[in-house]
């Protein structure tokens, strides 16, 4: 029994003694925390000697010295060992080398065996695989792996020279940073900026403040980014800024490709065309470089700004198209697809889309489309505006054409006809020529006082409408036709309105913003649009087929 009791004690007592010493090995500090602390060894030197009064604990080495701390190697034409600090003052043909990979040269070193920090001076030159840096004053920190200068420098790989100041540059990580009069030369663009990282190993440079990117073609302005050095794609934040040829594309970030030259732009987004004084903007953004074409979508609105009162256009979808780049017959097309609405001080506008082509300055309008210039209103299936300078010079109203002019809230000068030309002067409507099918609803007026007279219902094939002060003044028929003036007091109910007289008012664009809000046209209001019949020889065509 006390056998027993013994051995039970000798296990217990066994294991509290394993358990103590677990302890301590996990509180003591290890090998991987603290720095070695060996010494600088002297591996050669043709003459040693030492001076025990005037430099005591100092050996002095001259010619073909080789010293070694750890891994590094160094060599110098002569060299002074402190023996107490553990440190090396090296002169003249210094090298440092780390494996086979780093090698860092100079005229004078100053080497600290403790901090491993050498200090590096005159025609400093590390080299890093493919990776150079030259500096006058250079600090390598080995404890870090990491060589930084301060009054100036170079570093370069097979792809990009860069200059700073202020710089520093890893082995290990292959990163580089740079700050104050940074600069990047490439052979494609160059890079300036204030602070900038670049890894010679992705040949990538990370932008941390105000960098302009300039090549032949374009400029780039970011305050934070990346650049691709290689691939020559960049990811740009914080309102940069693209400008090639007039056009500034900014966003709140910025996606570009030299080599394929597009750009993409995200949220805030501005394109301007200072040469043409217009711009774009909208949520998202796509530019083609080589095409000289965009495209545009969400909440995209399109500026024209060149006559100083600008006109704004939203639809779901713009586009900017190029024809005939690099040549005299060079033209663009301007497209808007979908829910149309535009709006300038003395002309609004809305349709389903639209196009305006820079070769004839014609803006076609698809899909019940509506003008308005002032108090009248403009519609038909389809409408043309010819613009001169940015201003209407005429407008073509075809198939089942509309004018209507508002004199007050129950009276309505109306015009129907197949067709209509209306002539503009200064922004202003000043004559329309309504040509067949005319039908006319017109209140002449008193000329002293503006007072109705009656009301001129007729019909015909052709006719002469001139306006002054954005009012219908006067009505001319030519060839064929008929009517009646009825006074004011004797109108019949019917003969106010016209079979196909609406007023889109509701629909009108009120102000810039207002092109963003879509209102359709009310049930029964819809345009329908009109059938030719066929001819006797297409129905043959039809039935042969």
């Amino acid at each position: 029994m006390n056998k027993k009791k013994y051995t039970y004690r000798s296990i217990l007592t066994g294991m509290l003694c394993l358990f103590g010493a677990f302890l301590i090995w996990a509180q003591a500090p290890t090998n991987q925390t603290q720095p070695k602390k060996t010494k600088v060894i002297l591996l050669h030197a043709d003459q040693g000697k030492a001076d025990k009064v005037l430099l005591p604990d100092v050996q002095i080495l001259i010619g073909d010295v080789k010293l070694r701390h750890d891994s590094m190697y160094m060599y110098c034409d002569s060299a002074l060992i402190f023996e107490k600090t553990n440190s090396v003052e090296a002169f003249g043909n210094v090298r440092m080398e780390q494996g086979d990979t780093l090698f860092i040269y100079g005229d004078y070193l100053f080497y600290n065996g403790i901090s491993q920090l050498a200090e590096l001076r005159e025609n400093v030159k590390m080299i890093n695989r493919n990776t150079t840096l030259l500096t006058d004053s250079l600090n390598y920190d080995r404890v870090l792996d990491l060589g930084y200068y301060f009054d100036g420098g170079t570093l370069f790989d097979e792809n990009n020279v860069l200059t700073s100041n202020w710089g520093e540059y890893s082995p290990a990580t292959k990163q580089s940073v740079f700050n104050h009069d940074v600069k990047l030369v490439n052979p494609q663009f160059e890079l300036t900026s204030d602070t900038l990282q670049y890894n010679t190993y992705s040949k990538i440079a990370t932008i941390l403040g105000p960098s302009n990117i300039v090549s032949d073609d374009n400029h780039i302005y970011s305050e934070r980014g990346i650049y691709n050095t290689i691939s020559e794609q960049a990811e740009l934040l914080d309102r940069s800024i693209l400008t090639n040829n007039g056009k500034q594309l900014t966003g709140d970030s910025l996606f570009y490709d030299r080599i394929r030259a597009i750009g993409e732009a995200f949220e805030n987004v501005e394109m301007v065309d200072t040469v043409n004084s217009n711009m774009l903007r909208s949520n998202y953004c796509y530019y083609d470089e080589l095409s000289d074409s965009a495209f545009a979508t969400k909440r995209a609105v399109a500026i024209d700004y060149s006559q100083g009162d600008s006109l704004f256009m939203h639809g779901d979808t713009l586009m900017l198209v190029t024809y005939n780049l690099n040549s005299d017959s060079l033209f663009r097309e301007m497209r808007a697809y979908h829910k149309v609405r535009m709006f300038r001080t003395d002309i609004q506008g809305v349709c389903d889309s639209l196009v305006y082509n820079s070769k004839d300055s014609c803006l076609t309008m698809y899909t019940d489309p509506i003008l308005w210039n002032y108090n009248q209103q403009l519609l038909g299936e389809e409408v043309k505006v010819y613009m001169n300078d940015s201003t209407i010079n005429w407008a073509h109203i075809i198939n089942q054409a509309l004018a209507v002019e508002m004199k007050d809230s129950i009276h309505y000068n109306q015009i129907s006809g197949r067709e209509m030309k209306a002539f503009f002067e200064n922004g202003e409507m000043r004559r329309v020529e309504v040509i067949a099918n005319l039908l006319l609803a017109f209140y002449p007026e008193e000329e002293k006082d503006s007072t109705m007279i009656g009301l001129n219902s007729g019909e015909g094939s052709l006719l002469h409408l001139f306006l002054e002060n954005n009012k219908m003044k006067k009505a001319i028929m030519i060839g064929k036709s008929n009517g009646t003036l009825y006074p004011m007091d004797q109108i019949p109910p019917d003969k106010m309105r016209l079979p196909s007289f609406v007023w889109f008012d509701y629909i009108r664009p009120k102000d810039k913003e207002d092109i963003f809000e879509w209102r359709g046209k009310n049930a029964g209001e819809e345009l329908h649009k009109s059938t030719r019949r066929a001819t006797k020889s297409s129905n043959k065509r039809d039935l042969m087929k």
